[in-house]
């Protein structure tokens, strides 16, 4: 049995966005600076329905959560339990030039315009321990970022950001980005290559890989945010130079080791 929350995401996007929009007076400049957006508008119900009598039955037994680990290909658009949202500096003026597309099995992101951050958030369970992997295949400019982001909830997330010069930044964000760890990796292949990103979140160890190699300063142990469950999510940005196209062959939700 699937356990979704829905509502408890967008709301925890509500609060993170708008944490989010502090950060841009920080003096700190992160890879990749934080989103701000408009709220989102929530539909509640507007009746409450009739408590129904039903029969008496033996006392119910509590169902086991039955953690949702799959590989999502993008053979089709992937429906309802996904949702994208465009953050970044030039969402304002240019959210509506991105274009996404699902085609021959990859998902294509098109980022025309400079400083936008697209993030598809898969909100269809919740996760404590988990392992997200990415293929992606860069088919434009060699200035981009790609993100894994796990345990997304109204505390915060932690977010993995690589850029396509083999630079990464881990963050924990709550009220700010808040940089836990940065480093480069010789593992990335740059320029219009495919590469793999892989994020585990166990406990409070984060652990990350580029093309099956774990790259230098992982393992990473957070001793002072200690997010706890929550969704996932994955990220391309485009930065200073445009067009960022990426196209993600699979993303991957599966137990850690």
């Amino acid at each position: 049995m699937k356990t979704v929350r829905p509502l408890l995401f967008f709301v925890s996007l509500l609060v993170i966005v708008g944490l989010a929009c502090s950060f841009f007076g920080n003096g700190d400049t992160p890879t990749q600076p934080p989103p701000s957006e408009q709220p989102i508008d929530i539909d509640e119900p507007t009746s409450t329905p009739e408590p129904t009598e039903l029969p008496a039955t033996e006392p119910p037994t509590e169902m086991p959560l039955v953690l949702d680990y799959f590989t999502e290909e993008f053979d089709q658009d992937p429906g309802a339990l996904w949702l994208s949202k465009i953050f970044g500096p030039g969402a304002d003026a240019h959210a509506s030039s991105v274009k996404i597309e699902f085609a021959d099995s990859r998902m294509r992101i098109e980022l025309p315009e400079r400083d936008l951050y697209f993030y598809y958030f898969y909100f269809g369970n919740v996760y404590e321990n988990v392992r997200l992997d990415l293929r992606a295949d860069n088919r434009g400019v060699n200035t981009n970022n790609v993100s894994l982001i796990c345990r997304v909830s109204d505390e915060g997330w932690y977010e993995w950001s690589v850029g396509s010069g083999g630079d990464w930044v881990l963050y924990a964000r709550t009220d700010k980005y808040n940089m836990m760890a940065k480093g480069g990796t010789t593992y990335l292949k740059q320029g219009k290559e495919v590469n793999d990103y892989g994020l585990e979140c166990k406990d409070n160890v984060i652990r990350m890989f580029i093309n099956g190699q774990e790259v230098k300063q992982s393992p990473f142990t957070d001793k002072k945010y200690g997010l706890g469950d929550g969704e996932v999510a994955f990220n391309v940005s485009s930065l200073h130079v445009t067009p960022v196209i990426v196209e993600v062959d699979w993303f991957k939700i599966s137990e850690p080791d």
